[in-house]
Protein backbone atom coordinates (compact mmCIF):
# COMPACT_ATOMS: atom_id res chain seq x y z
CA UNK A 1 0.00 0.00 0.00
CA UNK A 2 1.33 3.68 -0.91
CA UNK A 3 1.09 5.55 2.58
CA UNK A 4 0.20 9.28 2.78
CA UNK A 5 -1.77 9.36 -0.48
CA UNK A 6 -4.09 12.22 -0.63
CA UNK A 7 -7.74 11.86 -0.82
CA UNK A 8 -8.85 12.20 -4.20
CA UNK A 9 -11.97 13.37 -6.36
CA UNK A 10 -12.53 10.46 -8.25
CA UNK A 11 -10.59 7.50 -9.35
CA UNK A 12 -7.43 7.41 -11.13
CA UNK A 13 -5.00 4.67 -12.57
CA UNK A 14 -3.81 3.03 -9.87
CA UNK A 15 -7.07 3.32 -8.09
CA UNK A 16 -8.90 1.49 -11.02
CA UNK A 17 -5.83 -1.61 -10.53
CA UNK A 18 -6.78 -1.56 -7.12
CA UNK A 19 -10.12 -2.11 -7.19
CA UNK A 20 -9.66 -4.95 -10.15
CA UNK A 21 -7.01 -6.75 -7.76
CA UNK A 22 -9.51 -6.54 -4.74
CA UNK A 23 -12.59 -7.48 -6.85
CA UNK A 24 -10.24 -10.60 -8.48
CA UNK A 25 -9.72 -11.49 -4.38
CA UNK A 26 -13.23 -11.44 -3.41
CA UNK A 27 -14.19 -13.80 -6.50
CA UNK A 28 -10.92 -16.03 -6.17
CA UNK A 29 -12.30 -16.25 -2.28
CA UNK A 30 -14.71 -18.62 -4.16
CA UNK A 31 -13.25 -20.94 -5.65
CA UNK A 32 -11.05 -20.82 -2.84
CA UNK A 33 -13.49 -21.85 -0.43
CA UNK A 34 -14.95 -24.79 -2.39
CA UNK A 35 -11.57 -26.05 -2.83
CA UNK A 36 -10.95 -25.90 0.92
CA UNK A 37 -14.24 -27.31 1.83
CA UNK A 38 -12.66 -30.57 0.70
CA UNK A 39 -10.52 -30.76 3.72
CA UNK A 40 -12.54 -29.03 6.18
CA UNK A 41 -16.19 -29.47 7.21
CA UNK A 42 -17.99 -26.08 6.02
CA UNK A 43 -18.73 -24.69 9.31
CA UNK A 44 -15.76 -25.55 11.41
CA UNK A 45 -13.35 -24.27 8.68
CA UNK A 46 -15.87 -20.87 8.91
CA UNK A 47 -15.00 -20.73 12.56
CA UNK A 48 -10.97 -22.09 12.47
CA UNK A 49 -10.84 -18.73 9.75
CA UNK A 50 -12.53 -16.20 11.98
CA UNK A 51 -10.46 -17.36 15.22
CA UNK A 52 -7.32 -16.98 12.89
CA UNK A 53 -8.67 -13.40 11.77
CA UNK A 54 -8.28 -12.42 15.34
CA UNK A 55 -4.83 -13.00 16.03
CA UNK A 56 -4.13 -11.39 12.43
CA UNK A 57 -6.36 -7.98 13.03
CA UNK A 58 -4.89 -7.91 16.93
CA UNK A 59 -1.26 -7.82 15.18
CA UNK A 60 -2.30 -5.14 13.02
CA UNK A 61 -3.53 -2.98 15.01
CA UNK A 62 -0.50 -3.19 17.23
CA UNK A 63 2.00 -2.71 14.54
CA UNK A 64 -0.26 0.58 13.85
CA UNK A 65 -0.25 1.99 17.73
CA UNK A 66 -4.16 2.28 16.78
CA UNK A 67 -6.57 1.09 20.42
CA UNK A 68 -8.87 -1.59 19.75
CA UNK A 69 -12.28 0.48 20.62
CA UNK A 70 -14.85 -2.55 20.96
CA UNK A 71 -16.82 0.32 23.60
CA UNK A 72 -18.89 -2.70 25.34
CA UNK A 73 -20.87 -0.57 27.43
CA UNK A 74 -22.27 1.19 24.57
CA UNK A 75 -22.01 -0.93 22.06
CA UNK A 76 -21.66 -4.50 23.04
CA UNK A 77 -25.26 -5.61 22.42
CA UNK A 78 -24.91 -4.51 18.44
CA UNK A 79 -21.51 -5.98 18.72
CA UNK A 80 -22.78 -9.03 20.02
CA UNK A 81 -26.05 -9.05 17.28
CA UNK A 82 -23.02 -7.85 14.49
CA UNK A 83 -20.92 -10.95 15.40
CA UNK A 84 -23.89 -13.51 14.84
CA UNK A 85 -25.12 -12.29 11.94
CA UNK A 86 -21.81 -12.56 10.62
CA UNK A 87 -21.77 -16.30 11.52
CA UNK A 88 -24.78 -16.82 10.10
CA UNK A 89 -23.50 -15.29 6.75
CA UNK A 90 -20.82 -17.40 6.65
CA UNK A 91 -22.13 -20.76 7.61
CA UNK A 92 -24.60 -20.21 5.27
CA UNK A 93 -22.24 -19.30 2.23
CA UNK A 94 -19.68 -22.06 3.20
CA UNK A 95 -22.37 -24.40 3.46
CA UNK A 96 -23.67 -23.53 -0.03
CA UNK A 97 -19.86 -24.11 -1.62
CA UNK A 98 -20.49 -27.14 -0.29
CA UNK A 99 -23.61 -27.80 -2.21
CA UNK A 100 -23.93 -26.01 -5.42
CA UNK A 101 -21.12 -24.33 -8.25
CA UNK A 102 -19.04 -21.26 -7.29
CA UNK A 103 -20.67 -19.76 -10.46
CA UNK A 104 -24.12 -19.96 -9.01
CA UNK A 105 -23.12 -19.35 -6.27
CA UNK A 106 -21.35 -16.17 -7.00
CA UNK A 107 -24.41 -15.04 -9.01
CA UNK A 108 -26.96 -14.86 -6.21
CA UNK A 109 -24.24 -14.48 -3.60
CA UNK A 110 -23.26 -10.99 -4.57
CA UNK A 111 -26.63 -10.18 -5.21
CA UNK A 112 -26.41 -8.54 -1.92
CA UNK A 113 -26.27 -4.48 -2.88
CA UNK A 114 -29.95 -5.62 -3.98
CA UNK A 115 -30.90 -7.06 -0.21
CA UNK A 116 -29.20 -3.77 1.03
CA UNK A 117 -30.59 -1.22 -1.13
CA UNK A 118 -33.76 -3.03 0.52
CA UNK A 119 -32.88 -2.33 3.77
CA UNK A 120 -32.15 1.08 3.28
CA UNK A 121 -35.03 2.03 1.72
CA UNK A 122 -36.78 0.33 4.73
CA UNK A 123 -34.80 1.37 7.99
CA UNK A 124 -32.44 4.19 6.80
CA UNK A 125 -34.25 7.47 5.85
CA UNK A 126 -31.71 8.98 4.14
CA UNK A 127 -31.24 6.40 1.87
CA UNK A 128 -34.36 6.13 -0.32
CA UNK A 129 -34.84 4.03 -3.59
CA UNK A 130 -34.78 6.19 -6.40
CA UNK A 131 -35.97 5.26 -9.87
CA UNK A 132 -32.31 4.57 -10.80
CA UNK A 133 -32.09 2.43 -7.83
CA UNK A 134 -35.51 0.71 -8.65
CA UNK A 135 -34.42 -0.51 -12.10
CA UNK A 136 -31.62 -1.66 -10.62
CA UNK A 137 -33.56 -3.54 -8.49
CA UNK A 138 -35.67 -5.43 -10.72
CA UNK A 139 -32.60 -5.74 -13.15
CA UNK A 140 -30.66 -7.56 -10.03
CA UNK A 141 -33.61 -9.71 -8.81
CA UNK A 142 -34.09 -11.03 -12.45
CA UNK A 143 -30.82 -11.87 -12.47
CA UNK A 144 -31.00 -14.09 -9.51
CA UNK A 145 -34.81 -15.63 -9.96
CA UNK A 146 -33.09 -16.55 -13.89
CA UNK A 147 -30.28 -17.81 -12.08
CA UNK A 148 -31.82 -20.00 -9.36
CA UNK A 149 -34.70 -21.71 -12.30
CA UNK A 150 -31.95 -22.81 -14.48
CA UNK A 151 -30.54 -26.28 -13.27
CA UNK A 152 -27.74 -26.86 -15.50
CA UNK A 153 -28.19 -30.63 -16.39
CA UNK A 154 -28.33 -31.34 -12.84
CA UNK A 155 -25.35 -29.88 -10.95
CA UNK A 156 -27.20 -27.36 -9.70
CA UNK A 157 -28.94 -27.84 -6.07
CA UNK A 158 -32.04 -26.04 -4.59
CA UNK A 159 -30.71 -26.24 -1.38
CA UNK A 160 -27.25 -24.66 -2.03
CA UNK A 161 -28.96 -21.48 -3.70
CA UNK A 162 -30.98 -21.17 -1.29
CA UNK A 163 -28.26 -21.27 1.09
CA UNK A 164 -26.32 -18.43 -0.77
CA UNK A 165 -29.15 -16.88 -1.18
CA UNK A 166 -29.96 -16.47 2.75
CA UNK A 167 -26.03 -15.91 2.85
CA UNK A 168 -26.92 -12.41 0.84
CA UNK A 169 -29.20 -11.33 2.72
CA UNK A 170 -27.13 -11.45 6.27
CA UNK A 171 -24.63 -10.01 4.34
CA UNK A 172 -27.05 -6.77 3.91
CA UNK A 173 -28.28 -7.31 7.19
CA UNK A 174 -24.54 -6.77 8.73
CA UNK A 175 -23.97 -3.85 6.30
CA UNK A 176 -27.31 -2.52 7.59
CA UNK A 177 -26.15 -2.82 11.30
CA UNK A 178 -22.70 -1.62 10.63
CA UNK A 179 -24.19 1.74 8.83
CA UNK A 180 -27.65 2.04 10.82
CA UNK A 181 -27.15 1.81 14.17
CA UNK A 182 -24.38 2.82 17.02
CA UNK A 183 -21.74 0.98 15.35
CA UNK A 184 -20.96 3.21 13.15
CA UNK A 185 -19.17 5.38 15.48
CA UNK A 186 -16.74 2.60 15.89
CA UNK A 187 -14.16 2.28 13.46
CA UNK A 188 -14.39 -0.46 10.72
CA UNK A 189 -11.37 -1.82 11.92
CA UNK A 190 -13.43 -2.34 15.91
CA UNK A 191 -16.39 -3.66 13.76
CA UNK A 192 -14.19 -6.29 12.18
CA UNK A 193 -13.32 -7.17 15.38
CA UNK A 194 -16.71 -7.51 16.60
CA UNK A 195 -18.00 -9.88 13.74
CA UNK A 196 -14.68 -12.45 14.34
CA UNK A 197 -14.64 -12.71 17.72
CA UNK A 198 -18.04 -13.23 17.90
CA UNK A 199 -18.84 -15.81 15.06
CA UNK A 200 -15.11 -17.39 15.97
CA UNK A 201 -16.99 -19.08 19.59
CA UNK A 202 -20.44 -19.40 17.88
CA UNK A 203 -19.44 -21.42 14.42
CA UNK A 204 -16.92 -23.62 16.23
CA UNK A 205 -19.50 -24.61 18.75
CA UNK A 206 -22.37 -25.15 16.25
CA UNK A 207 -19.78 -27.09 14.04
CA UNK A 208 -19.90 -30.76 15.28
CA UNK A 209 -24.45 -30.65 14.22
CA UNK A 210 -22.98 -31.16 10.93
CA UNK A 211 -20.56 -33.97 11.01
CA UNK A 212 -16.82 -34.25 11.17
CA UNK A 213 -14.63 -31.91 11.33
CA UNK A 214 -12.02 -33.25 9.19
CA UNK A 215 -12.18 -34.43 5.76
CA UNK A 216 -8.61 -35.64 5.16
CA UNK A 217 -6.78 -32.30 4.74
CA UNK A 218 -4.05 -32.10 2.39
CA UNK A 219 -1.09 -29.20 2.32
CA UNK A 220 -3.70 -27.60 -0.49
CA UNK A 221 -6.28 -27.19 2.10
CA UNK A 222 -4.21 -25.94 4.48
CA UNK A 223 -2.63 -23.36 2.22
CA UNK A 224 -6.15 -22.31 1.44
CA UNK A 225 -7.07 -21.95 5.52
CA UNK A 226 -4.01 -19.63 6.05
CA UNK A 227 -4.54 -17.69 2.64
CA UNK A 228 -7.89 -17.15 3.38
CA UNK A 229 -7.22 -15.73 6.76
CA UNK A 230 -4.02 -13.62 5.84
CA UNK A 231 -4.85 -12.56 2.44
CA UNK A 232 -8.54 -12.83 1.77
CA UNK A 233 -10.30 -11.31 4.78
CA UNK A 234 -7.56 -9.77 6.89
CA UNK A 235 -5.60 -7.87 4.09
CA UNK A 236 -9.02 -7.86 1.44
CA UNK A 237 -10.71 -6.11 4.18
CA UNK A 238 -7.97 -3.59 5.02
CA UNK A 239 -7.21 -2.93 1.68
CA UNK A 240 -11.20 -1.89 0.96
CA UNK A 241 -10.84 0.13 4.05
CA UNK A 242 -7.70 2.14 3.09
CA UNK A 243 -9.68 2.38 -0.51
CA UNK A 244 -12.37 3.89 0.44
CA UNK A 245 -10.15 6.65 2.68
CA UNK A 246 -8.59 8.00 -0.57
CA UNK A 247 -11.60 7.81 -3.40
CA UNK A 248 -15.04 8.47 -3.55
CA UNK A 249 -17.39 5.64 -1.62
CA UNK A 250 -19.80 6.02 -4.61
CA UNK A 251 -16.42 5.09 -7.23
CA UNK A 252 -15.79 1.92 -4.60
CA UNK A 253 -18.88 0.83 -5.13
CA UNK A 254 -19.34 0.82 -8.23
CA UNK A 255 -16.63 -1.90 -8.72
CA UNK A 256 -19.04 -3.97 -7.39
CA UNK A 257 -20.32 -5.36 -10.18
CA UNK A 258 -16.74 -6.96 -11.29
CA UNK A 259 -16.83 -9.98 -8.34
CA UNK A 260 -19.06 -11.73 -9.71
CA UNK A 261 -18.31 -11.61 -12.97
CA UNK A 262 -14.89 -12.52 -11.83
CA UNK A 263 -16.17 -15.66 -9.90
CA UNK A 264 -17.51 -17.01 -12.59
CA UNK A 265 -15.12 -16.51 -14.82
CA UNK A 266 -12.80 -18.41 -12.23
CA UNK A 267 -14.90 -21.40 -11.71
CA UNK A 268 -15.16 -22.27 -15.24
CA UNK A 269 -11.36 -21.76 -15.62
CA UNK A 270 -10.16 -23.45 -12.55
CA UNK A 271 -12.78 -25.76 -11.75
CA UNK A 272 -14.05 -26.17 -15.24
CA UNK A 273 -17.73 -25.76 -13.84
CA UNK A 274 -20.56 -25.39 -16.54
CA UNK A 275 -21.43 -21.59 -17.32
CA UNK A 276 -24.28 -22.07 -19.98
CA UNK A 277 -26.13 -19.20 -21.82
CA UNK A 278 -29.16 -18.47 -19.04
CA UNK A 279 -26.43 -17.77 -16.64
CA UNK A 280 -24.27 -15.64 -18.52
CA UNK A 281 -28.13 -13.81 -18.98
CA UNK A 282 -28.46 -13.88 -15.20
CA UNK A 283 -24.75 -12.64 -14.39
CA UNK A 284 -25.64 -9.84 -16.75
CA UNK A 285 -28.70 -8.75 -15.27
CA UNK A 286 -27.09 -8.68 -11.42
CA UNK A 287 -23.99 -6.91 -12.69
CA UNK A 288 -25.96 -4.06 -14.91
CA UNK A 289 -28.44 -4.13 -11.89
CA UNK A 290 -25.46 -3.42 -9.40
CA UNK A 291 -23.86 -0.84 -11.16
CA UNK A 292 -27.44 1.41 -11.13
CA UNK A 293 -27.51 0.32 -7.42
CA UNK A 294 -24.25 1.95 -6.85
CA UNK A 295 -24.15 4.56 -8.98
CA UNK A 296 -25.44 7.97 -7.82
CA UNK A 297 -27.33 10.24 -9.83
CA UNK A 298 -25.49 12.24 -12.53
CA UNK A 299 -22.29 10.60 -11.67
CA UNK A 300 -19.40 11.27 -14.12
CA UNK A 301 -17.59 8.23 -15.28
CA UNK A 302 -13.98 7.15 -13.59
CA UNK A 303 -11.54 7.83 -15.33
Amino acid sequence: MRAGMDRKEQLDQFGVLALTGVSLLLAFNQVLVKVTNGGFQPVFFAGVRSAGVIFCLWLWLAIRGKPLDLRWRTHGALGVLLGVVFAFEFMFLFLALDRTTVVRSAVIFYSMPLWLSLGAHVFLPDDRLTMRKALGLCLALSGVGLAMMDRQGGVASWTGDLLALVAAVLWAMTALLAKGTRLREVRPESQLMWQVAVSAPVLLVMAPLFGDLLRDPQPIHYAGLLFQIVAVVTGGFLAWLWLLSIYPASSVGSFAFLAPVLAVFLGWAILGEPVGPVLIAALTLVAVGIVLINRPAGAKRPT
